[in-house]
């Protein structure tokens, strides 16, 4: 919480009758006004009208009245039936810069009183196939997440579902053995892999016997063939290696890579467990579980021929989760079209008893449009999120050459702005929200971009770096001076990052950041313009208000998953 929130909801907690003390959610109930004239914080008192049987009005002078004013509080006045209360600017000055400049890049971030895991289920591309770009949104939110959970003091499972089992497996298995060429599998994995995948599916257009071929490769593969096994066992770390090259691009890492063929052996004990609960039915030969008492259609659990499905695979995920990690939370960063199956799954558990299920969450999200190209992985026209990241790069480059062509280091700096903007643009944006794409508008040093954002932190730096001046102890400045309207707006930005990070995991979305960044930054442009910093009377606390803005801009930037470039 941010800290004169926090210092005004213990006043007015103080003021308040003993037995309204606890029962108030003073958080939510104070706010800000929209007229900075009417001070910095507002508590409206019409909510305890009925429990008190008195007016608004009179209940706030009530809690005015009984408020003793601290050093930090300027004034309290009553308008109708709020109580407004007006922070004194030098102490919030002080007392903000002082905490970010003591606390740095745990400013916002939260100590937990006691363990909590949050389990983030998120990315899941299919072994032996190139990630798409279908998958960006999942693997760019999911990241953030894990990073917003960590900020507020969680421990964070983060969980790659690899698509790594099915009759696929066998289409690679035939695919490689008729055509498949070692040197190039040594060399590109997943590019060979993925090209005799696009093949396969060409020669079964003519070829349908291929169709059989690879059905019964993968059923060897179910029986456990030691040379089958052994080839996918080859294909799966293969894959394993060339996602980490993806996802280290982006500071992303995994702490497991348990996929669908984790919890093939699981299965069965789902089965059994449903079995014996009295849940299964028989529908047409196949076993499924009515959820009519839900108003959902039936959860089919496994075929007439005994072959299980996804929600079997999630029932056994769900179960094995719990179990491993006794998680506060488990997200599933899936898409929107997915919600049915997940409320499927979700009652399925609830139904047998399993009521640690309410923790488990579905984070849906919005389609994406990349150009006009279709998305087929069988016909290869696909767009890889590797080629997004390299393009993006490479025209963050081509933006350095042109306005600044002496920057020391342009291609490190070219690729986190290029992966930077390609991280924000997805992020910017609610993530129920359907998304068009394009490299032009998310590469923009002005506007609601990364590169806008990053450029601003550079751009502080740089301020700081003109000064040469050694920094000072922040505690012994005198702040009194930072009164100007841009510098109280600025002032007020920094304070209220701490709220923005809690909402945004409250709400389960990062786009609360992205949008605060653009406002920060453009607080902080705001000043800058209207304020000489270096060689001022105040040279010393403006250039402490640049390092607390750079702090947060840089813990922002990093839940959101984004380097902060020194230069730019």
């Amino acid at each position: 919480m941010s800290i004169f929130k926090e210092r005004t909801i213990e006043l007015i907690r103080q003021a308040l009758p003993d037995e309204l003390q606890a029962e108030l959610d003073l958080n939510r109930l104070v706010e800000v006004p929209p007229d900075p004239t009417l001070g910095d914080f507002a508590f409206p008192a019409f909510s305890l009208a009925k429990i008190l049987r008195k007016a608004p009005a009179q209940i706030a002078q009530d809690i005015a009245a009984e408020i003793e004013k601290p050093v930090w509080l300027e004034r309290v006045a009553v308008v109708g039936g709020y109580v407004n209360f007006f922070i004194e600017k030098g102490q919030r000055a002080h007392d903000v810069l002082t905490t970010i400049a003591a606390q740095k890049e745990s400013y916002g971030s939260t100590v937990q009183d006691t363990p909590k895991t949050v389990v983030i289920d998120f990315s899941s591309p299919n072994i032996a196939k190139p990630v798409g770009v279908a998958l960006i949104r999942t693997t760019i939110l999911g990241h953030s997440l894990a990073r917003i959970f960590s900020f507020r003091g969680y421990q964070v499972e983060r969980v790659n579902h690899l698509g790594d089992w099915g009759t696929q497996c066998g289409k690679w298995i035939v695919g490689y053995r008729m055509w498949g060429d070692e040197e190039q599998l040594r060399l590109s994995p997943i590019k060979e892999l993925f090209r005799l995948y696009v093949r396969f599916h060409k020669e079964a257009e003519v070829d349908p016997a291929l169709e059989d071929a690879a059905r019964e490769a993968f059923a060897r593969l179910e029986q456990g063939d030691p040379e089958i096994y052994a080839l996918w066992e080859r294909f799966r770390s293969l894959s394993i290696e060339e996602f980490k090259t993806i996802y280290a691009r982006m500071g992303i890492t995994f702490d497991s890579y348990n996929g669908e063929a984790f919890y093939e052996d699981k299965m069965a004990a789902v089965v059994s467990m449903l079995t014996e609960k009295g849940l299964l039915q028989t529908s047409e030969g196949a076993k499924i579980v009515n959820l009519d008492d839900e108003n959902l259609p039936p959860c089919l659990i496994q075929k007439s021929d005994g072959a299980t499905l996804y929600a079997t695979r999630d029932l056994a995920a769900a179960i094995y989760r719990w179990h491993t990690y006794q998680p506060t939370f488990v997200l599933y960063v899936v898409g929107a079209p997915q919600q049915l199956h997940f409320q499927q799954v979700f009652a399925v558990l609830r139904k047998a008893g399993m009521q640690w299920v309410d923790r488990y969450e579905h984070i849906p999200f919005g389609t994406i449009r990349f150009g006009d190209q279709a998305m087929s992985t069988r016909r290869g026209n696909v767009v890889f999120l590797e080629d997004v990241l390299n393009e993006a790069s490479a025209r963050a480059l081509a933006i350095i050459e042109a306005r600044n062509p002496n920057l020391a280091q342009k291609e490190q700096v070219a690729e986190q702005i290029g992966i930077g903007a390609v991280l924000f643009r997805f992020l910017v944006y609610s993530r129920m929200k359907d998304i068009s794409f394009d490299f032009a508008s998310a590469l923009s040093f002005e506007g609601d971009t990364g590169p806008y954002v990053q450029y601003t932190y550079a751009r502080a730096g740089s301020v700081l770096r003109k000064a040469a001046q050694v920094e000072c102890n922040s505690t012994q400045l005198d702040y009194a001076g930072l009164n100007s309207a841009e510098e109280m707006t600025l002032i007020k930005e920094l304070e209220r990052f701490p709220d923005v990070v809690e909402a945004a995991e409250a709400a389960r979305e990062p786009a609360g950041i992205a949008h605060y960044l653009l406002e920060l930054c453009r607080a902080f442009n705001g000043f800058y313009h209207e304020h000489r910093v270096v060689g001022s009377n105040l040279e010393a606390e403006r250039l402490e208000l640049l390092r607390a803005t750079r702090t947060v801009i840089a813990n922002g930037l990093f839940l959101l998953g984004l380097e902060a470039p020194e230069e730019m």
